[in-house]
């Protein structure tokens, strides 16, 4: 803890904080820490408990995703306060557990929009590796009518789960841009240069053209 207070620098805390995330630690510091200090549960564990958000970023770096209880990651992610705390515990350790498809199901129909956004997540990352058994049409049925009107985080992963099935199923291509452009979400989000548009249209478009490479190629 005396080490991460170390790494606190106040302009990266108030980088981080319009962002929602109370913490100055820079997360290439953060890395190499969890580096040195290499695989500790019983560490992570004790980190976590602290709640302090650094501390919970370092154990969810340092910890066995396999080692947790499907209880145990549920009670995680309705604890994870910040943005960073929540991406990190579904990409980085979630998405490693045993139990990922039984608590995709579960937060995907949970009331509380932050923890159902989990649940995208997961599911988005079904439509990219694991598809089959997935109701892709259905999934798109459900952003269709519920992904205009939904809270900013849920929104946000909705939208990426529209963009990753136009992207990486052809034959659902059409409608998923059609979806995107009527709705029009994230259609004026600001894009730094260099930068994909989040807007699902351009970004399924992007792609695509990626994937296929060169003309002619």
């Amino acid at each position: 803890m005396a080490e991460l207070a170390a790494l606190d620098d106040p302009k990266t805390r108030a980088v981080n904080e319009r962002h929602g995330d109370d913490h100055g630690v820079n997360l290439s510091k953060l890395r190499a820490l969890a580096k040195r200090l290499k695989t500790q549960q019983e560490l992570a564990s004790r980190l976590w408990a602290t709640e302090d958000t650094a501390a919970r970023l370092l154990a969810l770096l340092i910890c066995r995703p396999k080692a947790f209880a499907r209880d145990e990651l549920d009670s995680m992610l309705r604890a994870a306060r910040t943005p960073k705390v929540h991406d990190w515990l579904v990409n980085y350790v979630v998405k490693k557990s045993p139990h990922a498809e039984e608590l995709r199901l579960a937060w995907s129909a949970d009331p509380d929009p932050v923890v159902a956004s989990a649940g995208w997540a997961l599911t988005t990352e079904r439509v990219a590796k694991r598809p089959e058994g997935l109701d892709l049409a259905g999934l798109l049925d459900t952003v269709e009518a519920e992904m205009k009107d939904a809270p900013e985080r849920l929104q946000w992963a909705m939208n990426h789960c529209l963009a990753r099935i136009g992207i990486e199923h052809p034959e659902h291509r059409t409608r998923a841009i059609a979806i995107g452009e009527r709705l029009e979400v994230l259609k004026d989000y600001p894009t730094p240069p260099g930068c994909t548009s989040p807007f699902a249209p351009v970004w399924i478009a992007e792609m695509v053209r990626r994937q296929q490479g060169p003309a002619g190629a």
